[in-house]
């Protein structure tokens, strides 16, 4: 009969046996390629590529000069990463700001390069029609966020279920409560509008 934990123990060697030759890596170029490999997927920060070679056994001083190659080179910038970062949440999952602080501070971005980031989106808003007030980026995205939950909260029968549902939502995805109470009284009056339409068709 096969022992698993004599799998697991090798399985655990082999990585260790792995770290200890990259360890005794000396070519820089190694650890760029490396490095590069990585960022082949996705677009990566500087922290997640620093920590990935470091967990991959590879010496510091090298590690620190591959990453100093990729951001001569522009392949590694935090400012760019975090951009693109927000306007994916933007654009596919909206977040308030306090989410992405959140989720850029874990990918290691520089606080001062998140407050950029986060001022250039705030710039960015939607300046609103000729007498309409402007909307923030993120009440756009919490009214986002509503409108394609909008199916699942429907099926809550309860108006003040539905509302408590709506709340728990915006709030989870990092909106602040000025934020949540605006949206939902904007979400409440457009379905508002819609329940005499439907009552008349059907």
């Amino acid at each position: 009969m096969t022992d698993p934990s004599g799998g697991r123990r090798a399985r655990r060697q082999t990585f260790a046996e792995r770290r200890e030759r990259r360890a005794a890596v000396d070519d820089p170029a190694v650890v760029l390629d490396a490095a590069a490999r990585f960022l082949e997927t996705r677009s990566r920060s500087i922290s997640e590529v620093r920590r990935r070679l470091a967990t991959a056994g590879y010496r510091t001083e090298l590690v620190e000069g591959a990453i100093a190659r990729l951001v001569e080179l522009g392949m590694l910038d935090d400012a760019a990463f975090a951009r693109a970062w927000v306007e994916s949440r933007d654009r596919a999952r909206p977040r308030g700001e306090r989410a992405l602080r959140q989720e850029l501070r874990l990918k290691g971005i520089d606080p001062a390069v998140v407050d950029e980031v986060l001022a250039e989106r705030d710039g960015a808003g939607d300046g609103g029609d000729a007498g309409e007030p402007a909307t923030s980026p993120d009440a756009d995205a919490a009214d986002r966020l509503l409108a394609r939950s909008a199916r699942l909260l429907a099926r809550v029968a309860d108006p003040r279920a539905r509302r408590r549902r709506a709340y728990a939502l915006l709030a989870r995805n990092g909106f602040d409560p000025d934020t949540v109470v605006d949206a939902l009284r904007r979400y409440v009056a457009s379905t508002a509008a819609a329940e005499p339409e439907l009552d008349e068709d059907g």
